[in-house]
């Protein structure tokens, strides 16, 4: 189970599917719950942990976004979109000035991106026809443009008041992400069963 936001929507989303998971929130630092009335035990994760500890086996199940997923390239079942932390992976640069597409003679400008997520980013600018360096960074890439790093960043918008408060504009949206369950593909052979009734419940109110 990611931390943060999505969190809250899944546990809302589990609730309306008749799983508890309100024990998670109890205030403690604690990363692992034991929860015997829904027969499950949850790990509590930041969010691009969660594909690791699915894939790898230490968790049968996890809710991840579409972006984490798609950036690491995943190996698992993805059997159900639950439709939770919605948000878009979008294109923005400064508002004053903007980054230039074309250079003084014409030509196509050598731009730099940053971003949380260069795979995406790259694999996006190779489908455009765009040639850019792209550069990684772990926290506020919104500081990218205002110190000069980069023209332009890519990164994660949901009202957008962030990046207006920084007076970035969006280009262009290059994902639109939502938060699914994945399944170890092992698990899913061998605990079928309470998977299937798992999803059962969960697509029943997504």
């Amino acid at each position: 189970m990611p931390k943060g936001r999505v969190q809250d929507e899944a546990i809302a989303l589990f609730a309306r599917a008749g799983v508890d998971l309100a024990p998670i929130q109890d205030g403690s630092r604690r990363l692992v719950f034991e929860l015997p009335a829904a027969e499950l035990r949850i790990l509590v994760v930041r969010d691009a942990d969660v594909p690791t500890y699915v894939e790898h086996g230490a968790a049968d199940l996890g809710i991840s976004g579409r972006d984490v997923l798609e950036e690491r390239g995943s190996d698992l079942y993805e059997p159900l979109d639950l439709g939770i932390g919605k948000c878009r992976l979008s294109v923005a640069e400064p508002l004053d000035p903007p980054a230039r597409a074309v250079d003084d003679e014409g030509r196509g400008a050598h731009l730099r991106y940053c971003t949380k997520f260069p795979n995406l980013t790259r694999r996006h600018l190779e489908a455009s026809g765009i040639v850019a360096d792209v550069i990684k960074l772990y926290g506020s890439v919104e500081l990218g443009p205002l110190t000069g790093l980069c023209d332009r960043i890519v990164d994660l918008v949901s009202s957008g008041e962030t990046l207006r408060q920084h007076r970035l504009r969006e280009v262009e949206t290059i994902l639109e992400v939502t938060s699914r369950l994945v399944v170890n593909r092992a698990a899913w052979k061998v605990r079928r069963k309470p998977i299937d009734a798992l999803l059962a419940r969960l697509g029943g109110v997504v």
